[in-house]
């Protein structure tokens, strides 16, 4: 169903766009409209957020329009598609924002509109809630995970990401971890595989002419560290312990691989629950309520391949895979 609402996304948008009608009091206003802007819909993790929220909101009013859109990683792009949202007049704002402190101005207008703006899975200044991982407490056991295969001793990898608040948690996270072992030596920490398979194969390929012994690497999330796998695959390397943070189902499928050895570990999320989280606390905040606590982390927990059968995993919901 929710392949339907992003097809359609962008032709409600255009017939809901005009000036914003005045401000009812807060305690009095419906969700009705729900705009959503996330990172890229190339994403699994983002298209099972947005399909979390639109569930969630469909609980609260079985007739919500939903308009969920990817911004690419462009700051501006995400400007646009919260500009567009004010002008639409949408109830909710929900975003993953491109820069946690330069989306504030963008929220500001949002919430001068009348418009509640919740952040998921990364911060946001001004937002009038957070809901996200415990990204540090993420890094920390998935690089918990390489110190203790390692036994301690070896030269680790952090292949680094776009530079969002989830993925700075993440990378300190792992130093903490890692930095608690002196047998171990970080080579790399600042290359950023954007976020993407891709991006994680071309780093990879780098580091593996750049340095002969590497025991060990953390990606920021798994399309990086399927991208990692094949590249090493690829230049006949072995023996790598790879890491990362998601639990995706493309994770799901490599540590069931006999092929993919190297993938170890993830440090795993549950994007559709984050995010309908993120509408209750959208909805309460609409509603005039007073929330006890703005900022949700929700902790993480490691996948691996001993114990990949008892992992429940996205699909959970069978929304994430119709």
């Amino acid at each position: 169903m929710f392949r339907h609402t992003l097809m359609a996304g962008v032709a409600t948008l255009a017939l809901l766009a005009g000036p914003v009608l005045a401000e009812e009091p807060v305690a009095d206003k419906k969700l009705e409209r729900i705009g959503i802007s996330l990172g890229t819909m190339s994403n699994p993790f983002f298209v099972a957020l947005a399909r979390g929220a639109e569930a969630e909101a469909k609980k609260v009013n079985p007739d919500v329009q939903v308009m969920a859109f990817g911004y690419d990683y462009d700051i501006a792009k995400q400007f646009s598609q919260i500009d567009n949202f004010i002008s639409a007049g949408v109830d909710l704002i929900l975003l993953n924002p491109a820069d946690a402190s330069a989306i504030g101005p963008a929220i500001r207008r949002a919430q001068e509109a009348g418009i509640v703006v919740v952040a998921v899975d990364t911060f946001a200044e001004g937002a009038d809630a957070v809901v996200t991982t415990n990204n540090v407490q993420a890094g920390e056991i998935a690089c918990q995970y390489i110190v203790d295969k390692l036994k301690g001793e070896g030269n680790v990898i952090i292949q680094n990401g776009p530079q969002v608040s989830a993925v700075i948690d993440r990378v300190n996270g792992c130093k903490s971890a890692l930095e608690a072992a002196p047998g171990i030596t970080i080579l790399s920490s600042d290359q950023d595989g954007k976020g993407t398979r891709e991006g994680g194969m071309n780093v990879m390929q780098s580091h593996l002419v750049r340095f002969a012994d590497i025991d060990a690497v953390f990606a920021i999330n798994d399309p990086q560290a399927i991208g990692t796998d094949l590249a090493a695959r690829q230049q006949g390397r072995s023996g790598i312990i790879i890491s990362a943070v998601d639990g995706a189902p493309d994770i799901e499928v490599a540590l069931k691989d006999a092929g993919a050895v190297m993938i170890e570990a993830s440090a795993s999320q549950n994007p559709y629950d984050m995010a309908r989280r993120a509408v209750d606390l959208g909805v309460k905040v609409l509603q005039g309520e007073e929330l006890a606590a703005p900022v949700e982390l929700m902790d993480s927990k490691l996948v691996t391949r001993e114990n990949i059968a008892d992992y429940i995993g996205w699909a959970s919901d069978p929304a994430v895979t119709d």
